[in-house]
């Protein structure tokens, strides 16, 4: 065990603070919840803050000159400047978006605005012009929110798609992305950790592959962020997105990192109140950012929960946190490495997977084992994962995902296993040793 990851007690102790896990504890067989890459439980923390400011501080933010007023937006820029730090950025980085998706969506409309007439009047937008033998370059383990965004993309400036096969386990290389980038390629989107494989990209060095080509690196964070330390800053990467519900944090609110400049030339995907500082019946003059990209009644209870996710995870430590999820995916991979007849999806060198294993049982169709998982109170995710090109590059159509989180215990591990091995058993799949 190593000497930095959570000790067993104090795991414990953590899912004491966690009202869903306190709320089964008492049962015969508790659930053993597997799903984090989905959507992770939240602690009591995080509860109480979004409950308490709704009900004694909710009113409306950067609107009126109210104490009221002052409170909630002292409230909700305190929750971006905490966020802002816990990722390594400054406040004026952080836009607030609905979701992840959302904030992949709102660079990727943002160029196509810049490209659509002039671009909104935002000065520096012609730094965004696309078109004709360009290039945007993805990869083919991609989620479908850091994939589809780009597909419209090209299609609407005449661009190219571009992508990064994956190789039989589903990784890919920093030589297959060296091979891939050329002087042609204007964008370079990846994701961190892959939700599928738990394969971790080399992010920095990729980042500078793709500024040494003079394209933009955009990362989809979304499983790094919860897991591991992650310093935007440090990574180089252009722009960033992660969502709250992945990391203790409420549904429907999700972050996107952009560096000072590129945001200050990226037109907003959506105009409305509050993001403009002049309007006439003609036309209209929008907010330097993150204002520019955040019109209308913002999700503010959220954004406040948010705030006390990272908290509670600054708390923990997220080194320490990721050294005892390396150890239960470790534990993962050789439980699975073990059983006959299961395909693990993704690298089998622990050093480069982290928090999640999706398996392929031979014989079985996803959904059944799924089925029988939760059946023995063993709660996963099963289907594509909005993950289709992967699932077809690995010849498969859906794979069972078990994900752990700070809060997974030894047990909740060895119970995915041997249900993988139940499933089996039941079902009548005969395996060779």
């Amino acid at each position: 065990m190593s000497a930095l990851a959570l000790t067993a007690a104090e795991v414990a102790d953590l899912r004491a603070a966690f009202p869903y896990f306190v709320r089964h504890s008492s049962e015969e067989r508790p659930p053993a919840y597997l799903d984090s890459a989905a959507t992770s439980q939240r602690p009591a923390a995080v509860l109480d803050a979004e409950r308490e400011f709704l009900e004694t501080a909710n009113a409306a933010v950067h609107r009126g000159t109210s104490g009221a007023v002052g409170a909630a937006t002292e409230a909700f820029e305190g929750a971006r400047a905490r966020v802002a730090a816990f990722v390594g950025a400054s406040p004026d980085e952080i836009v607030w978006a609905e979701n992840a998706t959302d904030a992949l969506n709102i660079v990727a409309l943002g160029i196509g605005e810049a490209n659509a007439g002039a671009g909104l009047g935002v000065a520096g937008s012609e730094r965004y012009a696309l078109g004709a033998g360009d290039e945007i370059l993805v990869t083919e383990a991609e989620h479908h929110a850091n994939l589809i965004p780009w597909q419209r993309l090209a299609a609407k400036t005449g661009a190219a798609l571009k992508f990064i096969p994956v190789r039989e386990d589903g990784t890919w290389t920093l030589d297959d992305a060296r091979a891939a980038i050329t002087s042609r390629t204007r964008i370079f989107a990846f994701a961190h950790i892959s939700n599928v494989t738990g394969f971790i990209a080399p992010v920095a060095e990729l980042a500078a592959l793709a500024r040494e080509a003079g394209a933009l690196s955009v990362l989809d964070a979304c499983q790094s962020v919860p897991h591991v330390p992650v310093d935007l800053h440090e990574l180089g990467v252009d722009f960033a997105a992660f969502s709250g519900h992945k990391m203790l944090g409420p549904n429907g609110i999700g972050v996107l990192y952009g560096r000072p400049e590129l945001l200050a030339a990226l037109p907003p995907s959506r105009t409305g109140g509050s993001a403009i500082t002049k309007v006439t019946m003609e036309s209209a003059e929008f907010m330097p950012p993150p204002m520019r990209f955040e019109p209308g009644t913002q999700p503010v209870s959220q954004v406040v929960g948010l705030g006390a996710a990272v908290d509670f995870l600054s708390g923990v430590g997220m080194d320490r946190s990721a050294a005892r999820e390396h150890e239960l995916v470790e534990r993962l991979v050789a439980g699975i490495a073990e059983t006959p007849g299961i395909r693990l999806l993704g690298p089998s060198d622990t050093s480069q997977r982290a928090a999640l294993a999706a398996v392929s049982v031979d014989g079985l169709h996803a959904h059944d084992v799924g089925q029988f998982l939760d059946e023995q109170g063993v709660l996963v995710r099963v289907g594509h994962h909005c993950a289709q090109p992967l699932h077809r590059a690995f010849g498969i159509a859906s794979s069972t995902r078990a994900s752990v989180h700070l809060t997974t215990t030894e047990d909740e591990v060895d119970r995915f296993v041997d249900a993988l091995r139940g499933a089996q058993r039941y079902f009548g799949v005969e395996v060779s040793a």
